[in-house]
């Protein structure tokens, strides 16, 4: 990572900006404003994960697991494209990991379409 994180008040605000958010030296900060597209993507994106990684121990439910799973992943894919703090990338990365382990378990047990099609 290219950035440290820093006390506050440790980064001085150019002079050259008119309205410098303050830094605050949480690895979790926000930019104060509300993103509700992002935040949204990133509550699906973990819900599909963790249903995904739940369903992903048991062999009966690969369907379930392997197709949460992969929406899990193409959601929190676009997340990360459009996101704009960190806190909204940590989510994300989260719920990825996980809907990452239940589509591939899920792909082990069967697959997408395992038993449906023939």
């Amino acid at each position: 990572m290219a950035q440290t994180v820093r006390t506050a008040g440790s980064r001085p605000a150019p002079s050259h900006v008119a309205h410098a958010r303050p830094s605050t030296g949480s690895l979790f900060a926000t930019d104060g404003r509300p993103h509700p597209l992002q935040e949204a993507l990133m509550v699906v994106t973990g819900v599909l994960g963790v249903l995904a990684f739940v369903t992903a121990m048991f062999h009966n439910l690969h369907l379930i697991s392997s197709w949460a799973g992969l929406i899990g992943i193409l959601t929190g894919l676009y997340g990360q494209y459009i996101s704009r703090t960190t806190w909204e990338r940590f989510g994300l990365i989260m719920g990825i990991g996980a809907s990452a382990v239940g589509f591939y378990l899920g792909m082990a047990h069967g697959g997408l379409f395992g038993g449906v099609v023939s």
